[in-house]
């Protein structure tokens, strides 16, 4: 369903998983990935944007440090290697990457394009919110937005935040934190999900929820038809 495209960006080249609709795209969504990469969870998660009616462009944030990096979350080894790639990140320039793409996004039949992320990808989709100029941004479960909440002020479009409440990466007072400093924010919108865990909706994964899923991902795309369509 996809192809891999080349985008210009302000400190070099780097690739991007396309998934394009059937017709005319409603929007377009820059997809921001994981700590394993664009993957085929990843790849996966751009194509059912695309069967959406978005153009889903999904970059390779992990470019500077080794271009096609592709994992999964199947074994220790690699969970390993994934953390080590995220620790080495520069996010500031990650930030940078998802603005060069949204511009790239915006060159393809598409008058508004926003983010979404999960994961790492959720805490610079956040960053993308505060920082960039797309239309909507989604987060799942993003790790460490508690930390850039003094950002907040940069908010000038829509954000929605999908945050499992039993999250083994983040803690209970971090998700108290996001909910109450945000609150007042009539911007963005945080979704909560009692019972379920890291990654609930990263299919294959152990946390994986069905309904869960569900939920959020019908939330998300209710929310990409208002403000990007």
């Amino acid at each position: 369903m996809g192809e891999w495209v080349e985008i210009s960006g302000p400190d070099g080249a780097f690739k991007a998983y396309v998934a394009r609709p059937s017709g005319a795209p409603k929007g377009a969504v820059v997809v921001v990935q994981e700590i394993f990469g664009v993957n085929a969870v990843m790849r996966g998660k751009a194509d059912w944007l695309a069967r959406e009616g978005f153009l889903a462009v999904a970059p390779d944030l992990f470019w500077r440090i080794k271009p096609g990096i592709d994992l999964t979350d199947q074994s220790e080894a690699e969970w390993k290697q994934a953390l080590d790639y995220m620790n080495q990140l520069d996010k500031n320039a990650s930030v940078k990457d998802v603005a060069a793409t949204l511009a790239w996004a915006l060159t393809q039949d598409a008058s508004k394009a926003g983010v979404m992320g999960y994961c790492m990808g959720g805490y610079i989709a956040f960053l993308a919110a505060c920082r960039t100029d797309t239309d909507a941004t989604v987060a799942y479960h993003g790790g460490g937005i508690h930390t850039a909440l003094g950002e907040a002020g940069g908010i000038k479009k829509p954000v929605m935040l999908h945050n499992p409440l039993e999250d083994s990466f983040i803690p209970r007072e971090a998700l108290d934190t996001i909910r109450e400093t945000l609150k007042p924010n009539p911007l963005v919108t945080v979704h909560e999900y009692a019972g379920l865990d890291h990654a609930f909706t990263r299919e294959g994964g152990k946390h994986y929820d069905r309904a869960g899923t569900q939920l959020a991902d019908s939330a998300t795309i209710n929310f990409f038809n208002e403000h990007l369509a």
